[in-house]
């Protein structure tokens, strides 16, 4: 006998501690977009801030983006980010790290930003890579180095959009559209496309960054909170995404998928 999504109250086959991890994703992933984030925390409206952002930053911040996460993706596989040599934890040592990175770009205004946003990209993949690693994921595969760089995709999605009334899911079968035929041909030769394609959504939430580290009252103090900001959504982004993907490797996705929408919904 079978079962629709549409008659699937809950995740069915799920044991408690798996429904409430899933129940937590969905929360994360249907919640507030960075972009409304960052304007409370600078004070102001996103319209506002985007307004602020100088046209001739504007023109060559797509550019800026893809280099920063073509970039983030060599240095933080190369860092072998499962790997943690200090006594802090994974999370606190990213906070550090990524805290000192914005307050010197906020330091130096809008140039010192787009210098520093290399570094926090990184900093940031780093850090999503190492919850991929908890989640059971192998990095050295490059499927799942695209996974990692999904959740910038995935984090620059705003809830409240019209066009994502399809939500998490339609994003992740429109960006794995991308990545079709890197089998037998090497993930190196879709890079550029699929690049492309996360780039298109991390720059909304990257061009709020720009905006509020290059307003003159936020400096680096303000810098490092815009950071911290960044680190916090990107990591919650990423537990639930890679929470998903070992909810899927054990019970199938369509059970997820299911039980996700069922969720949804009641939400």
């Amino acid at each position: 006998m079978s079962t629709t999504e549409s008659t699937l109250p809950v995740p069915a086959g799920l044991r408690n501690d798996e429904q409430a991890a899933l129940a937590e994703a969905v929360a994360i992933l249907e919640g507030t977009s960075l972009p409304v984030r960052l304007a409370s925390l600078v004070g102001g409206s996103v319209d506002a801030l985007k307004r602020r952002l100088p046209a001739a930053a504007q023109r060559m911040l797509d550019g800026a983006v893809r280099r920063a996460l073509e970039g983030a993706l060599q240095a933080a596989m190369r860092s072998d980010p499962a790997r943690n040599p200090t006594p802090l934890s994974g999370a606190w040592l990213h906070r550090g790290l990524l805290a000192a990175s914005g307050a010197a770009g906020g330091a130096f205004g809008l140039g010192g930003t787009l210098m520093e946003l290399p570094v926090s990209t990184t900093l940031l993949l780093r850090r999503i890579a190492a919850i991929a690693a908890e989640q059971g994921e192998d990095l050295s595969d490059p499927m799942v180095q695209a996974e990692c760089l999904k959740v910038f995709a995935l984090g620059g999605r705003d809830p409240q959009a019209e066009e994502a009334e399809s939500g998490y899911f339609a994003l992740r079968i429109a960006l794995a559209e991308t990545l079709k035929g890197a089998v037998g041909r090497g993930f190196g030769a879709l890079l550029p496309g699929f690049l492309g394609a996360v780039a298109a959504r991390f720059g909304a939430p990257v061009a709020v960054k720009l905006s509020a580290q290059a307003a003159p009252v936020i400096g680096a103090a303000g810098g490092a909170a815009v950071n911290i900001a960044f680190l916090e959504h990107f990591s919650g982004i990423a537990m639930a995404h890679f929470t998903i993907r070992r909810l899927e490797r054990e019970h199938g996705p369509a059970l997820v998928r299911a039980g996700y929408e069922a969720i949804r919904r009641e939400a």
